[in-house]
């Protein structure tokens, strides 16, 4: 029997104005405003009696050090932006509800992430590291989880023969009217949302509108609601405007993992990952910026592997100049679909990537690298260093060593004998490789090639135990590598 389709879950968000700006680090009470009317108040002024709508005169009175920052709607609108692609990390079906709310669709993407308790707490813990507060509800239809998160009360409705019953208790205010809108309620008596439903829709839409009564329908799914969904840009550049000046570099990690976070979730709708990023650190004064390249040992687009790398180069970064604003850029993205596990759903082995990384960061992009082999039998051209080997290991026919010397060592011989620190045993060989005749002459990467050879190697033991691989020319004997 085949499973039956996810049903319709809507998880709404709804932020906090505050983180948005610079109040989450502000312990002073503090009031945004516009128009000398304040637009919403932090704890400690709501806890003098400052409420949103209040005139700024009024809230100035009720506490005389008040701290009165100015709304900034585009500030507002940018964060919303960021957190919408953000949301891309848990389901490609993203809304923006307004200025300070967020709508996802996660009816499809439950199994993905384990189940809706993991799901939520995976949301509500990255809403938290980027230093946002966040309500969140769930509910079968948007308007109704929307409606829900904004009145403070988190429930989980998964059934639509509940969302009546969760929501008659929701006070009128939740709805979003405005100020004479709810004074007429008010007047009316309807002060909760069973006082509206319990109105015959065609006195409601007499009084207010066809919206009102239209609103109700579509919480109770009674009336379809289409949602525009989020349009997630083609190219990634997100700009941050910091709320002070930056004078050190570690104190950038946390406003920079807001946009890593939003690139995470940009590239989990693509299903694509990044080899590198660029941070660009934009200083004041005019000065130039900083370019700081993030870059990955393969395409990534796992948050926790972006950030250790951008802590590990923070840690480093000496800043020329005071940093005012952050901006984040991905070029050419690359398709990376996601993994698929085994039959029991068994672990796969632990990727090396996050080490090279973090010893990239920390030491330099050149200074580790993989090896590749090459199609050439001669040891100093067998092997090419690269940044990333994707080839398929091959191995070679007979015993090679992974030391290779920097130059070949002379060997004596006497009586017949090797010597190296007393006399070697020859256990294997030998091996005939003659080959190079091509590139007799010329000059490879400013060095001179290393020609036509003709030589016999062997492998050789050491009194001390060691595996030698040594060989013979026209020369003489001579040692080339030694056995791990």
């Amino acid at each position: 029997m085949s499973e039956a389709p996810p049903k319709d879950l809507w998880l709404a968000l709804h932020f906090h104005r505050f983180p948005l700006e610079v109040f989450d680090a502000i312990e002073q009470p503090a009031v945004a405003a516009e128009r000398h009317l304040v637009v919403c108040a932090n704890a400690q002024a709501a806890a003098l009696g400052v409420v949103a709508g209040m005139r700024l005169s009024g809230a100035l009175g009720l506490a005389p050090g008040l701290g009165v920052y100015e709304r900034k709607p585009l500030r507002e609108a940018e964060a919303l932006d960021r957190l919408a692609c953000w949301a891309g990390s848990f389901s490609p079906h993203v809304s923006l509800a307004g200025p300070d709310e967020l709508l996802i669709e996660i009816g499809g993407c439950l199994r993905l992430f384990g189940g809706l308790d993991v799901l939520c707490g995976l949301v509500r813990d990255g809403a938290v590291a980027q230093g946002f507060s966040v309500h969140m509800a769930l509910a079968p239809t948007p308007r109704a989880a929307q409606w829900l998160a904004r009145s403070g009360q988190e429930i989980s409705c998964n059934d639509m023969a509940d969302i009546r019953q969760h929501l008659q208790t929701l006070p009128v205010e939740a709805i979003g009217l405005s100020l004479a809108e709810q004074q007429t309620l008010a007047s009316l008596g309807a002060r909760h949302l069973q006082d509206l439903f319990a109105l015959p829709a065609s006195g409601l839409a007499r009084r207010f509108g066809i919206r009102l009564p239209q609103q109700l329908a579509q919480a109770l799914g009674e009336a379809p609601d289409l949602r525009s969904e989020f349009i997630f840009p083609e190219a990634f550049v997100q700009k941050l405007e910091l709320p002070a000046k930056v004078e050190q570099a570690a104190m950038l990690l946390f406003a920079a993992r807001r946009l890593l976070a939003s690139l995470a979730g940009w590239l989990s709708v693509r299903a694509s990952g990044v080899a590198e990023c660029d941070l660009v650190l934009v200083h004041e004064d005019g000065i130039a910026d900083t370019h700081l390249v993030l870059g990955f040992a393969s395409a990534t687009r796992e948050l926790a592997r972006m950030e250790r790398v951008l802590r590990e180069r923070l840690d480093r970064l000496e800043l020329n100049a005071a940093v005012t604003d952050l901006r984040l850029e991905a070029a050419m993205p690359v398709h990376l679909p996601g993994n698929t596990l085994g039959l029991f759903a068994q672990a796969s082995a632990q990727s090396l990537d996050p080490v090279i990384e973090r010893l990239r960061a920390r030491l330099g992009k050149h200074a580790v690298h993989a090896m590749e082999i090459k199609s050439d039998y001669r040891p100093e051209c067998a092997t090419r260093s690269v940044e990333r080997s994707d080839a398929k290991e091959t191995k070679p026919g007979s015993p090679r060593p992974l030391w290779l010397l920097p130059e070949l060592q002379s060997l004596q011989e006497r009586d017949g004998a090797l010597h190296y620190g007393g006399v070697l045993q020859r256990i294997a060989g030998p091996e005939r490789i003659e080959s190079g005749w091509w590139d007799r002459g010329e000059v490879v990467e400013e060095q001179a090639a290393v020609g036509d050879v003709r030589r016999d190697y062997y492998v050789a033991v050491s009194v001390r135990g060691e595996w030698l691989w040594i060989f013979r020319d026209r020369q003489g004997w001579w040692l080339q590598g030694v056995f791990a």
